[in-house]
């Protein structure tokens, strides 16, 4: 199982925004969903679409490149084009520390 890193502040992430970190060499998204954070790739499961760079609407983000939407809590495609889930990681919040488990 992989370790939990540091990756942000809670402050770093106002609600309703998200950013794109490296962890363990892989690009993965943090998302403020209104005090709850949450983690998922950055890579769409379609072509590989940069998902930070993606809109976020409450829970669900949505693909720059083809549109595709997926919950960002399950990683469930919401809206095609995708037919795979987006990659979930674990979460932790210790203070204001936010760690991620990637790998």
């Amino acid at each position: 199982m992989a370790d939990f890193v540091r990756v942000a502040g809670t402050g770093d992430i106002p609600v309703g925004e998200m950013i794109t970190v490296e962890v363990n060499g892989e690009e993965v998204v943090v998302a403020n969903l209104g005090g709850e954070f949450v983690c998922f790739s950055n890579s769409c499961t379609h072509r590989g679409g940069p998902m930070g760079d993606g809109l976020l609407a409450g829970e669900i983000v949505e693909c720059p490149f083809h549109a595709g939407r997926f919950n960002v809590r399950t990683g469930e495609v919401v809206e095609g084009p995708p037919n795979e889930p987006l990659p979930i990681y674990p979460v932790q919040v210790n203070g204001d520390d936010i760690s991620v488990a990637v790998g």
